[in-house]
């Protein structure tokens, strides 16, 4: 049972990667795209831990949290591109 409870979360993430996507090909403004690159960061966070409970194996885990301290420093760096026109003084 827990399979298709995988596979269905799979198919839900996989879903809102493409419409996150969708979104930043589709933007009107700046904040728009860096919200939505940083939703598609957090849903391959979870693709990841999905991928990493499916296969049994711990290296997912760890590889998913190398991506949210990436996420995290990149969201930033754009937060304070948008507010200062640069990001290193």
């Amino acid at each position: 049972m827990i399979d298709y409870a995988i596979w269905f979360a799979f198919a839900c993430f996989g879903t809102a990667i493409m419409m996150c996507l969708w979104r930043i090909i589709t933007a009107d403004g700046v904040g728009t795209r860096v919200l939505a690159l940083d939703t598609m960061v957090i849903n391959t966070i979870a693709l990841l831990i999905l991928y990493g409970l499916s296969l049994g194996t711990e290296i997912f885990f760890e590889s998913a949290m190398i991506i949210a301290m990436l996420g995290f420093v990149s969201t930033v760096a754009y937060a304070r591109f948008m507010l200062r026109g640069n990001i290193i003084e």
